[in-house]
């Protein structure tokens, strides 16, 4: 299936010191400024098909570093179950009725927690 533009972004970002400088300048000109492969060549005075084995290489790599290392994934999944973790302390902060019954000292833990869980960004 074929990426978004954002999703090729995404891989630029967490991959692009990988790959040589030429592919990531044309990969980003094409794919976060929005030029023409033409328009590209023009810019760097090479062919569009220069341009165009560039971009090439430059997906199938950082497409193969992510295959490898994964990295993207892991954050998106990490930043699924922290959404969670921080939905499931709310519904449990804000539940009067449960917080009523809870030890004072475990509610302070549970918001300690949440604020952790919120410098985390990783």
């Amino acid at each position: 299936m074929k990426k978004t533009s954002e999703e090729y972004s995404l891989l630029c970002d967490y991959y692009g010191s990988l790959i040589s400088e030429r592919q990531r300048e044309v990969f980003e000109l094409y794919y976060e400024e929005n030029l023409s492969l033409a328009e590209i060549a023009e810019g760097l005075g090479v062919s569009r098909q220069a341009v165009h084995i560039a971009l090439g290489k430059a997906v199938v790599e950082l497409e193969a570093f992510e295959k490898k290392l994964g990295l993207i994934t892991r954050h998106t999944a990490y930043e699924k179950t922290m959404n969670e973790v921080e939905a499931k302390f709310n519904a449990i902060l804000k539940d009067r009725e449960r917080v009523a019954v809870l030890d004072p000292d475990l509610v302070r833990d549970l918001k300690r927690i949440k604020r952790l869980v919120k410098e985390l960004d990783i």
